[in-house]
């Protein structure tokens, strides 16, 4: 195999260029789980090119950042943080620094990382993960800079088999598909992502039982929009089909998934979800706004009605069911007495939790190129607004679970409080007195105390 090949020489190389006694990389990624799960990959070819990893920038021979291209915040601190490796680059000019990330598959952010930012040595987009080895490569031996994206409409194949470096034990993230259709108005994604593509159900099965068999007990299905899935291979199975194979996978675990579009939730999968023996009554739900006319703006293809049936439904076959959200507040256009339609939605949904946003324009967008008259200060009053409306929902929602007991699964241990610290069923933190020889199990814990958005209890015999 090429890239294998690549591999094996660069091994060689930087066995020369490390300075110290093992060629150490720094990845830092931004954004959500897919791009966790890309730098996954990323960081597994690393480990076969004979890298271990540093958490401190200074000590690195190679400094990855992957980047996200969803709101204008997290591309200001791509560029500032970008900024501050100058200076080690001019202290250890052996350096090799990379982008790589949806940012950097926009036109005029690759064109500022060349003009502004010659330290930067690599730069390649979400479709050339897999040419890794070979971009790495002709950058080192050619000694010049590589910058290379798009891609995607000439090669639609998904390349299995990468290898994977994970960053825990006990969770673990399974990508079964890649890009979106949907182009809500307001969304880079699918023009950094590209159009869907689904992994075969063998592929991702396959995947899914070797994590089980590593001691995996939280497995997150990733994909832009998860329902989805299949729509696009020919498999002959859709995302709820796909998630009746794996539930039937022997073992101790959950099964979640994100993210999850309306339009494209159906009754078949919340019943699955309901029957399901490892699939966790946890279902992340994007609404974005509660009014029709928003709604449209953005490009959503459902309404309020049909959101809240879903939801009704949901809460009927799965009583216990968590639900959460991602919100957008200040859509170009939208008054306050529309927002006040997304207030009415989350209060009388009951949400245990909202990821909040204000709106933030994305160039090449349906929405960048709307009217957008109100202020940012009156767009913070709004958003403040919410999220009061939500703390208090969270609040109720949290002080009701105490004297219940849970299922929690342990992860480690808090650093602030010293307990032990874990997730329901329903994704909702428990922390717990207790000893690390724990983590990784599945627990029954009595929830004693209630505290905003976190729980704590005692562990039960």
């Amino acid at each position: 195999m090429e890239e294998q090949n690549y591999i094996r020489q660069l091994r060689q190389i930087m066995q020369v260029r490390k300075r110290g006694e093992v060629p150490l990389a720094f990845v830092h990624t931004y954004g959500c789980q897919q791009n966790v799960a890309d730098s996954e990959k990323i960081k597994g070819m690393l480990v076969q090119m004979g890298f271990s990893f540093t958490q401190t920038p200074e000590d690195a021979d190679f400094i990855l950042f992957n980047t996200c291209a969803v709101r204008e915040h997290a591309e200001d601190r791509v560029f500032g943080n970008v900024g501050a490796l100058k200076n080690i680059k001019r202290r250890h000019p052996s350096l090799i620094i990379a982008l790589c990330g949806c940012m950097m598959e926009q036109e005029h952010v690759a064109q500022r990382i060349h003009d502004s930012y010659p330290f930067v040595s690599l730069l390649f987009g979400t479709h050339q993960i897999c040419q890794f080895p070979k971009l790495l490569f002709t950058c080192v031996t050619d000694d010049r800079r590589v910058f290379v994206r798009g891609g995607e409409e000439q090669d639609r194949t998904i390349a299995e088999g990468l290898p994977t470096y994970r960053d825990g034990k006990v969770k673990a993230w399974l990508t079964i598909m890649y890009g979106c259709n949907n182009f809500c108005s307001y969304c880079i994604v699918p023009y950094v992502r590209g159009r869907e593509r689904s992994r075969t159900p063998q592929a991702v099965l396959a995947e899914f039982q070797e994590l089980v068999a590593a001691g995996y007990k939280d497995i997150t299905l990733l994909g832009q929009n998860v329902n989805s899935y299949g729509k696009n291979n020919g498999c002959g199975v859709n995302f709820a089909q796909l998630l009746q194979m794996l539930d039937k996978t022997p073992g101790d675990y959950r099964i979640r998934f994100m993210t999850s579009h309306p339009k494209d939730c159906t009754h078949e999968l919340l019943d699955t979800m309901a029957n399901g023996k490892h699939i966790a009554h946890h279902l992340h739900l994007p609404f974005q706004s509660g009014n029709d006319r928003v709604l449209k703006e953005m490009n959503r293809h459902y309404n309020r009605s049909q959101y809240l049936e879903l939801v009704s439904y949901a809460k009927k076959v799965m009583p216990d069911l968590s639900l959460t959200s991602d919100v957008i507040v200040g859509f170009p256009g939208e008054t306050y007495e529309e927002f006040c339609d997304t207030l009415s939605l989350i209060q009388e949904v009951d949400f245990t939790s909202l990821f909040t946003f204000i709106y933030s324009p994305r160039e090449g967008t349906r929405a960048a190129k709307m009217p957008d008259p109100v202020s940012a200060e009156e767009k913070s009053r709004w958003f403040r607004q919410l999220c009061d409306t939500q703390e208090q929902i969270a609040a109720q929602r949290c002080a009701a679970a105490v004297g219940t007991v849970q299922r929690v699964l342990v992860e480690g241990r808090n650093a602030k409080t010293g307990l032990l610290t874990g997730r329901t069923g329903g994704n909702i933190i428990v922390d717990f007195p207790g000893n690390e020889d724990l983590c990784g199990t599945f627990q029954q814990v009595r929830i004693t105390h209630a505290r905003n958005w976190i729980l704590t209890g005692e562990l039960l015999p």
